[in-house]
C-alpha cells in the first residue's frame, strides 16, 4: 500500500482519552510540538486500535494470529537484535543456521549435495531471490550456448493461480511473465500444456505448491517428468522453483509421501514462508537452494560489517532477529510430531467445514482441506436464492467473522468462489459457531428481498 497526502482522513487531530487528564488534541498528520507521557501515548493508540478486526476470526490471511506466550516473550526480549549482524549476534546466527538445515531435512536435500539457504523477510523476498537465482543461472547457461540473450527479455512461466509477487518479480527484474490458465478441469498448473509455453528464453517453470486462490497443489512431480523430457532434447535446459509459501511447512507432516521436493532431479531451489504454517508472527520466510552451484555466485555479496566479512544474499538488509528466533523456537518446541498434531487438528477443522457447507445444499465445494487446511466453495448454478456469496461475506462480518469472496483467475473470472483458510488457532468449538453463524446468515438472507447486488471484483482480503 502506498500512502501520500490523498490519504488523510477528516478530522485531522486524535481526540482527548476517554478517563484521562490528557485533554489536549494531537494532529494525525503533523508532529506535535511537545511529547507525550508514554501511558498517554499507549492509550492514544490502544484506542484507536479498536476499531479493527479480530484477527482470530480473519479466515481471510494465512498468516499466523496465535504464538505462545512464552514465544511471544522471547521474541519481544529480541526485537533489538539486528539480523544481518552475524559477527555482533553469533548465536543467533547458529540458531537461523539450524532452521535452513532443519528445512532441508525436511525437503530431502540429498547428502551428496551442498545445500544453502537464508531466511528472508517472508516469502514474497524468498521468491524473488529464487526467481533472481533463476534468472541469473539461466543467462549463464544462455552465454555459454552462445544465445544472444538481448534479443528478447526472458520469461517466466507459471500459472493464472500466482500469488501477486511473481508479477512484481517480473516487472521489477525485466521478465516476461507466461501464463498458464487455470481452467475447471485443471484448478492447478495444466501439465499436459506448460511445456508449450516454454522456449529458449524460459529461465525456469514456477511449481506452486498452495494455490492461493483454492489452496490446490501443483502436481511438482508430474511437472518434473515434462521438464526431465523436455531438458532430453534441448541444449537449453529449464528447471524448477518451487512456491512453497503454504504447503512447504505444511506437506511434510501431513502428508510425508507426497512427492514434491528436492527428491525431484529438475527441483533446484524452493521458497516458503515461516508465518504461514511455520506458525510464526507475520515476518519470517525461507528459501533454499539443493546445491550451492545452482545459486550464482553474483548473487553473493562480501560484506565488511561490525568487525567481520560475511556472505550475504537479501533485498532486505536491517531487521530484527526475533522472528528468526521465534522460528526456531516454534521447531525446537514443536520437533516433527508436534507439527504434526497440529496440523492434523487444523486441517480436522478443515474437513469438518467443508462436510458442514456441503450438507447445506447450496453450495459446490471446491476444495474441502483434503491438502491444506483451506475450504473453498461457490454457489450451485440451481441454488434458487436471490443473495450472493458477497452478500454472505457481509452477513459473516455482521459476526466478527472475516470471509473473503472473489472470483478466480484469468478464464474462470466469472466464478465466484468464498474461502476460509483454517489456522492452527481455529478450534474445533470455532467452526462449530463459524457453521452456525454461516447457518443465520442464510437464513436471514433468504428472507430479505434488497440486495446490494455487489458482484463484481473481490471482497475481503485474498492474501
Amino acid at each position: 500500500m502506498l500512502y501520500g497526502k490523498n490519504n488523510q482522513e477528516t478530522p485531522e487531530s486524535l481526540s482527548p482519552i476517554f478517563g484521562s487528564e490528557a485533554d489536549m488534541t494531537l494532529p494525525m498528520y503533523q508532529l506535535r510540538q511537545d511529547s507525550l507521557a508514554p501511558k498517554d501515548a499507549y492509550q492514544y493508540i490502544k484506542d484507536e486500535l479498536i476499531d479493527e478486526g479480530i484477527a482470530r476470526e480473519n479466515l481471510a490471511t494465512f498468516c499466523q494470529t496465535y504464538m505462545e506466550p512464552e514465544a511471544i516473550q522471547l521474541m519481544s526480549e529480541t526485537l533489538e537484535k539486528n539480523a544481518i549482524d552475524k559477527t555482533e549476534y553469533p548465536r543467533t546466527a547458529e540458531m537461523e543456521n539450524r532452521c535452513v538445515n532443519m528445512i532441508a531435512d525436511l525437503w530431502h536435500a540429498p547428502e551428496s549435495m551442498d545445500f544453502m539457504g537464508t531466511s528472508t523477510v517472508g516469502s514474497s523476498e524468498a521468491c524473488m531471490l529464487g526467481g533472481l537465482a533463476l534468472k541469473f543461472s539461466w543467462r549463464n547457461r544462455a552465454e555459454k550456448q552462445g544465445l544472444d540473450i538481448n534479443k528478447k527479455k526472458p520469461n517466466l512461466v507459471i500459472s493464472s493461480g500466482y500469488q501477486v509477487v511473481w508479477e512484481k518479480f517480473c516487472v521489477y527484474w525485466d521478465v516476461d511473465m507466461r501464463l498458464v490458465p487455470i481452467d475447471e478441469q485443471h484448478g492447478s498448473i495444466n501439465v499436459d500444456t506448460v511445456m508449450d509455453y516454454v522456449d529458449d528464453y524460459t529461465i525456469g517453470i514456477i511449481g506452486i505448491l498452495g494455490i492461493t486462490y483454492t489452496g490446490q497443489y501443483d502436481d511438482i512431480k508430474a511437472l518434473d517428468a515434462k521438464v526431465t523430457a523436455y531438458n532430453k532434447t534441448h541444449d537449453l535446459p529449464v528447471y524448477i522453483h518451487v512456491d512453497a509459501a503454504s504447503g512447504g511447512l505444511f506437506a511434510p507432516f501431513v502428508e510425508p509421501d507426497l512427492v514434491w521436493d528436492f527428491q525431484l532431479d529438475n527441483v533446484h531451489s524452493i521458497s516458503t514462508s515461516g508465518h504461514k504454517y511455520g506458525l510464526v508472527y507475520p515476518g519470517i520466510g525461507w528459501v533454499l537452494w539443493k546445491d550451492k552451484s545452482y545459486l550464482p555466485k553474483e548473487l553473493i555479496f562480501e560484506v565488511s560489517y561490525l568487525g567481520g566479512t560475511m556472505p550475504t544474499m537479501a533485498i532486505n538488509f536491517s531487521r530484527s532477529a526475533s522472528q528468526i528466533i521465534g522460528q526456531y523456537y516454534v521447531f525446537l518446541r514443536n520437533g516433527f510430531n508436534g507439527f504434526y498434531e497440529i496440523h492434523k487438528r487444523t486441517q480436522d477443522v478443515a474437513k469438518y467445514l467443508a462436510s458442514e457447507i456441503e450438507k447445506l445444499g447450496y453450495f459446490d465445494i471446491y476444495n474441502d482441506g483434503s491438502h491444506l487446511p483451506i475450504v473453498c466453495y461457490k454457489l450451485k448454478p440451481n441454488a434458487n436464492v436471490n443473495w450472493s456469496l458477497y452478500d454472505l461475506t457481509d452477513q459473516f462480518a455482521m459476526k466478527g467473522w472475516q470471509v473473503p469472496t472473489y472470483p478466480l483467475p484469468a478464464n474462470l473470472t466469472n466464478v465466484n468462489i468464498q474461502r476460509f483458510v483454517c489456522r492452527a488457532d481455529l478450534s474445533m468449538e470455532m467452526a462449530h459457531n463459524l457453521i452456525e453463524d454461516l447457518k443465520l446468515g442464510i437464513e436471514k438472507l433468504n428472507k430479505e428481498t434488497n440486495f446490494s447486488n455487489k458482484n463484481q471484483g473481490s471482497y475481503g482480503f485474498t492474501h
